[in-house]
């Protein structure tokens, strides 16, 4: 900016009053121009404390719900089946079979067949629990053992003919072991907890399965998000425009 002319006694002219007036004006500008940079400045530093806040607020809030979750479910399996282990157990099932159910329907599978396998797996659960707590599968084998297997001991029969039958259904060494396990007379408590962990199993299984079989449409699923609307009404919009411009115009 050029240096004031010197004062010399008499009144400044126009020119020199337009030029002051122009220096006082860009003064101005200026001057509104910093105090805009340091207000914003001092909002940006209140924004930034407020997000820090905000995710600090929202981090301690899922911590709390995390812990309500995990504190509840150690809770009811240490009170109802006896173990924090079916606590965890359960737990674990519930939030693999929560992500799985969340990430299908996101892929655009029906919300009835994700209930159907949730329904599914309540009922394999109630029905496990039932068996198991009644001890239907022992006394099963051990009717079979007594007519069978009369001179093996009757504690041991239940064992002996669950591991065989497993075995000759499953023709494997699994079938021996699952026939084995449904031999085990159980209590009420860890019936329910297997009932339970089996329930969450089913429904998980279920939902793989049913995407496995069926698939997922990608052409679905990028039209749920490709402005379908949008793009055919522009389209509309440019045809009419063009029918009614004039002959070689933009050409």
């Amino acid at each position: 900016m050029p240096p004031p002319p010197p004062d010399d006694g008499r009144p400044p002219g126009l020119k020199a009053q337009l030029v002051a007036t122009r220096d006082a004006a860009y003064r101005l500008v200026l001057a509104h121009i910093d105090l805009a940079k340091a207000e914003a400045a001092a909002i940006g530093g209140e924004i930034a404390r407020v997000a820090a806040l905000a995710g600090i607020a929202l981090a301690a809030v899922i911590f709390a719900a995390t812990l309500v979750v995990v504190g509840t479910s150690l809770f009811l399996g240490e009170w109802l089946l006896g173990s924090m282990g079916w606590g965890i157990l359960h737990g674990l099932l519930l939030f693999i079979a929560i992500a799985t159910a969340c990430g299908l329907a996101a892929a655009g599978v029906s919300g009835s067949r994700l209930a159907q396998a949730f329904a599914a797996g309540v009922a394999v659960g109630v029905l496990l629990a039932i068996v198991f707590g009644l001890g239907l599968f022992n006394n099963v084998y051990a009717r079979i053992g007594e007519a069978v297997l009369p001179n093996v001991e009757a504690g041991v029969r239940p064992l002996v003919v669950g591991l065989a039958i497993g075995a000759i259904i499953g023709l494997t060494l699994l079938g021996a072991l699952v026939g084995g396990f449904t031999a085990i007379t159980f209590g009420w408590q860890v019936s329910v907890g297997i009932g339970v962990a089996a329930g969450y199993i089913t429904w998980i299984a279920l939902m793989a399965i049913d995407i496995a079989r069926t698939g997922v449409d990608i052409d679905v699923l990028k039209a749920r998000f490709t402005p379908t609307q949008t793009i055919e009404t522009s389209k509309e919009t440019l045809e009419w425009l063009q029918k009614r411009m004039p002959p070689g115009f933009g050409s």
